[in-house]
């Protein structure tokens, strides 16, 4: 992987992230602030775009073959929703469990 695919897949998983974040409400990661919110944002943006991927192109033949091209913002922005919901699920869960 060159650099700009580096920084081309940090900005997908960046925007995906955010619009994510954005569109599920109460998600577990909104008390995050500054770097914090960013790194969370990019990285779940990032699995998302390989959830996106997997979904489209694996399972239902849709697509190219980039995981990370900024046509396939689509199903990284639907892949990071499912990715930002399953982990405030489990993050919440998960706390629950601490405080008994």
């Amino acid at each position: 992987m060159d650099v700009g695919s580096l920084l081309a897949a940090l900005a997908l998983g960046l925007v995906a992230g955010a619009i994510a974040r954005a569109l599920v409400p109460n998600d577990a990661f909104q008390n995050m602030a500054g770097w914090q919110s960013w790194v969370a944002s990019t990285l779940l943006g990032l699995a998302g775009a390989l959830v996106g991927y997997w979904i489209f192109t694996g399972l239902l033949g849709i697509g190219d073959d980039d995981k990370f091209d900024w046509g396939g913002i689509i199903g990284a922005v639907i892949g990071a929703i499912i990715v930002v919901a399953v982990a405030s699920w489990l993050f919440r869960r998960m706390a629950r469990r601490s405080h008994v």
